[in-house]
């Protein structure tokens, strides 16, 4: 007679039935392994190359185009940006590079509109603009593992009317986010005016904060050939929020310090800071993909009504084009496979 197996004890099927732990901490460790096994700090030098190469002939194009809109805003609008653009460049140069060559230049651009300027300043912003937006579509579906489902011809050409797309938010944004604190309390009465500047200090900031949030979740949504919900793009928005907000008050700590330690060094902080900025934008998207990539890993998203719709539709041709007849000429019908209740990465 063999020997029975002895039993499992209660503490043993316990430990075999308990589910595995899904905390917090094991989050983060994915997280980390997934970036770093991802080339995290590659990938986000790589947007901040482009993101730095598409700002100076953006910002050549968008102060052509002022030229030629001028009457649009009023004199004091275009004054303002003047003034804005010869303060910011006194403090990144010297004052004879500022006072004979960038001050003659923006005023030149800015009262009578260069359309060589604007052409080819928008030309050059839209090619490294769209390779910065492609280094990000590229980066989230690398952190998804789903980098080479979409074809790369068309991936570029996406990448480039996602960056046409977020360029128009951004000309009729921007004007609005820079004037909003000042121009909204002057379209209440006058009464009001003192309280609505009161609320407008207390909330701008958070409001616009809310929505880089709600915009980089739907960038993580987009940049998906095979989406997800686009709630589940808040996490990841909200970890670059933070690690935005982590590395800017780090830079700036660190540029109060360099400039005190004498002229040279002050000089060349200016530069230094700019990249940094850009390598910490591109940072912190690509941490809050790789953090979206690890939540979906660990808690799978169900399939939307969308998605489930298309794999009914791929199931009944699969199980259609599969059906083997029978030896008296009928067809025997072959049930189709339950719907998967997750999605893949």
């Amino acid at each position: 007679m063999s020997p029975q197996p002895p039993h499992p004890t209660p503490d043993a099927t316990q430990a075999t039935s308990a589910p595995p732990r899904r905390g917090p901490l094991l989050l983060l460790k994915r997280t980390w392994a997934k970036a770093w096994g991802g080339n995290l700090f590659s990938e986000a030098a790589e947007a901040a190359f482009w993101q730095v190469l598409s700002l100076p002939p953006l910002l050549l194009g968008l102060l052509g185009s002022l030229g030629y809109v001028a009457q649009w805003f009023g004199r004091d609008v275009i004054d303002s940006v003047h003034d804005s653009i010869i303060e910011w460049s006194h403090t990144a140069f010297s004052n004879n590079v500022v006072d004979d060559i960038i001050q003659p230049t923006v005023e030149d651009i800015l009262r009578h509109g260069r359309g060589e300027i604007l052409t080819l300043g928008f030309l050059l912003s839209l090619w490294a603009g769209s390779s910065a937006m492609s280094s990000f579509v590229d980066a989230i579906t690398v952190a998804h593992d789903q980098y080479g489902v979409r074809n790369e011809v068309w991936q570029r050409i996406f990448a480039l009317l996602l960056y046409l797309a977020a360029l128009v938010l951004l000309v009729i944004g921007l004007p609005i986010v820079a004037l909003g604190p000042d121009l909204l309390p002057k379209l209440f009465p006058g009464a009001w005016r003192g309280e609505i500047s009161y609320w407008v200090e207390i909330f701008y900031y958070p409001a616009l904060g809310i929505m880089l949030v709600l915009a980089l979740a739907t960038l993580y949504k987009l940049a998906l050939p095979r989406k997800l919900p686009w709630h589940r793009g808040l996490p990841g928005a909200m970890l670059a929020m933070v690690v935005f907000l982590l590395t800017s008050i780090g830079l700036r700590l660190y540029i109060s310090w360099i400039t005190t330690t004498g002229y040279t060094y002050g000089a060349l902080a200016t530069p230094i800071a700019f990249l940094l900025f850009a390598f910490f934008i591109g940072l912190a998207i690509v941490t809050g993909a790789y953090f979206n990539a690890a939540i979906q890993e660990m808690w799978p998203a169900r399939m939307t009504r969308r998605q489930r719709r298309r794999w009914r539709r791929l199931e009944m041709n699969r199980v259609a084009a599969a059906e083997p007849a029978s030896p008296n000429g009928k067809v025997e019908a072959e049930q189709p496979a339950s719907a998967p209740q997750q999605q893949d990465g």
